[in-house]
């Protein structure tokens, strides 16, 4: 049996959902190709191993009884095999498939496959999923034919495929990755920490924090990995994922991490090495009475308005950090950093002097949102040299722009992890900011009140008319908290010389 290339294995991803297009909407597709895929794999993995164990045990059948020979256990009659022979009613057979496989291995996949409305003969009749079963029946998606890491690939590309193709949908559980992968470099996972992401999605972060350590050479087992996520689906797919990329050591749960941490040990917040995380930009459905009145102590910085959670996820990140080693990398709309409704809290955060760096990104890197963003680097600890003083790096121009989708190469990430790593003055890219200055300009953590970058060339512009609106009212929301500090600071100096 020859091993599966990777443009094989995408080709046959892929192929799946060009069956579904005729019935099912592009947003829907990760509901029923993704747990049709984990169904194939624990099925093919588990021919694999009995395949070994009777070879070991010189064909003694019953050596595969024991589950400590298996990863996971497939029933009797739960097998793919089992639905792919099923004449009709092909979707109660998976579904009957899929939950006594759960009660198998209720400790790991206990509602993992989801809830697809696999019995709707309306939109799937028993001739797509007979195609669909036949399609994934065409490869043999063992360890040996493909393996975690191939798989794993293969999956992401899916993941992004969904992302491409569903459009508004995409940012539930899809994070651009080439800017995960510039998080993870600055962060610099190590062996032994725990890694910790409260607006999970699809596991992207936590898996882009493995692969680091791959890379380098590192021992990576003994990495913890928790993650929380509202959306039921996506914390699905965030197991499925972390499975399919031969990660063993994680606890993803589904819940509302505002509402319910799921994280919580004697009263009080877990805390972690690392976090990372792409919160959900300014949502207003949020129980903001009872964030003022946290049992966590995650106000310690003040309640947020009640149209825009972000400062509510920012103190639960800061609060589920470690004292001595731990930091964070967080997503978050610009806003944030200068945005007058917030003013006191962010005041109180540069002067708890948690704030490390502040990178602003480019347009276009985020599917939910044609406006830049901007990424928080806090460590509970600072270094001795960078203690009072906050890095800002305007990365506005490191892009690559092709199509309507921008990305970062990796030149792009290289120069700013050095000016990151080597802490230093930039022109026109970089600059360290002492806390005084700062206190000057009101608190605000605009870049442009910092560092400007160099005139960029014109580049087509493929954001949506919304999508201009909305930067252009930010832009404009942010000059005029400019002008008030511009104000505020003539009005002292004609004081001063009354």
């Amino acid at each position: 049996m020859s091993k599966i290339s990777i443009e094989q294995l995408e080709s046959y991803l892929w192929g799946s959902a060009v069956l579904l297009r005729t019935s099912i909407d592009a947003g829907e597709y990760k509901q029923y190709i993704f747990p049709l895929l984990f169904f194939k794999r624990l099925c093919d993995v588990y021919d694999e191993e009995c395949k070994l164990i009777l070879e070991e045990y010189d064909g003694d059948e019953s050596a595969l009884e024991f589950e400590e020979n298996h990863k996971f256990v497939i029933p009797k009659g739960a097998h793919w095999n089992d639905v792919r022979n099923t004449p009709n009613n092909i979707g109660e057979a998976i579904v009957k498939a899929f939950h006594d496989i759960e009660r198998a291995n209720a400790s790991k996949l206990s509602g993992i496959f989801g809830d697809g409305a696999w019995t709707n003969k309306r939109r799937l009749p028993d001739r797509l999923l007979k195609d669909l079963i036949e399609h994934f029946s065409s490869l043999t998606l063992s360890l040996e034919n493909c393996p975690e890491d191939e798989l794993g690939q293969g999956y992401e590309y899916l993941i992004k495929k969904f992302a491409d193709d569903s459009g508004h949908t995409a940012q539930e559980f899809y994070t651009n990755r080439t800017v995960v992968h510039l998080m993870t470099e600055i962060l610099k996972p190590q062996s032994g920490e725990s890694i910790y992401d409260p607006t999970c999605g699809s596991a992207g972060m936590l898996i882009s924090a493995i692969s680091y350590l791959q890379h380098k050479h590192l021992e990576w087992r003994n990495v913890a990995l928790y993650g929380q996520e509202i959306n039921a689906l996506s914390s699905a797919i965030a197991r499925m994922n972390l499975f399919l990329h031969g990660i063993q050591d994680f606890h993803i749960v589904n819940d509302d991490t505002l509402k319910r941490p799921a994280f919580v040990e004697h009263g009080e917040l877990e805390r972690f090495d690392i976090c990372l995380a792409n919160p959900p930009y300014s949502i207003k459905h949020w129980n903001r009475d009872a964030f003022e009145h946290d049992p966590y102590g995650r106000n310690f910085l003040g309640t947020p308005p009640q149209g825009r959670a972000d400062y509510a996820f920012f103190q639960h990140i800061l609060k589920s950090l470690k004292e001595d080693t731990g930091r964070c990398a967080i997503l978050f709309p610009h806003g944030v950093l200068f945005r007058n409704e917030e003013k006191d809290m962010r005041e109180k955060l540069v002067k708890s002097d948690y704030v490390e760096c502040v990178i602003g990104l480019a347009a276009n890197l985020f599917y939910n949102s044609p406006m830049e963003a901007c990424i928080v680097i806090c460590r509970t600890r600072k270094d001795k040299e960078h203690v009072g003083k906050i890095l800002f790096i305007n990365a506005v121009n490191e892009v690559t722009r092709k199509n309507a989708q921008s990305y970062l190469e990796e030149r792009h990430i290289k120069k700013i992890t050095d000016a990151y790593e080597n802490y230093r003055d930039i022109d026109n890219f970089a600059r360290i900011v002492p806390m005084r200055e700062i206190q000057e300009n009101d608190y605000s953590l605009s870049i442009p009140l910092y560092v400007m970058p160099e005139n960029e060339e014109k580049n087509n512009d493929y954001r949506s008319l919304l999508g201009i609106y909305n930067e252009w009212d930010d832009r404009v929301n942010e000059a005029f908290h400019s002008y008030q500090i511009l104000n505020d600071m003539i009005k002292k100096g004609t004081n001063k010389d009354e």
